[in-house]
């Protein structure tokens, strides 16, 4: 299923001029996939033992480039995020239909899944709100009744 213009000109018009013009980072993305945000955030996880957020690979702190991929074939969307020091995949989260996402605060957002909650420590709110207005757009496009986005 291919992206409808109404959806092409909501995208351009509500991110970035710069982020939603932003060709593909990394080669080995699929043709069909689209970056519609970048930003620099710490990827991590909450560990329920310490009751503490800890990095999301152990010993790996420092941020990463996060992307959120929309893949135009089949109207799906991902988080990826690359380590900037090594460019290990550090993140690889497919967003679904009903994810609950949530600020924090201007600089922290989270969201859960049946096994983990994730947490994005973002280098600055600007780069929080590119982000957040792209996982939102991405929700919003799932949530509609036509995306054949996957169901929760």
């Amino acid at each position: 299923m291919t992206m409808d213009v109404h959806r092409l000109h909501v995208l351009r018009y509500c991110l970035p001029q710069s982020v939603s013009d932003s060709g593909l980072f990394y080669s080995h993305i699929a043709a069909s996939e689209q970056s519609i945000c970048q930003a620099r955030a710490s990827v991590m996880v909450y560990d329920d033992a310490s009751k503490k957020w800890v990095p999301i690979k152990p010993g790996q702190q420092g941020f990463s480039r996060i992307n959120i991929y929309h893949n135009t074939a089949n109207n799906t969307f991902r988080v990826v995020g690359v380590k900037l020091q090594d460019q290990q995949v550090v993140i690889n989260y497919s967003i679904v239909k009903g994810l609950k996402y949530n600020q924090a605060t201007p600089t922290f957002h989270q969201w859960r899944d049946a096994r983990q909650v994730y947490g994005l420590n973002f280098a600055s709110k600007e780069e929080a709100t590119t982000f957040s207005n792209a996982m939102l757009f991405a929700l919003n496009v799932l949530s509609s009744p036509d995306s054949g986005g996957e169901a929760t």
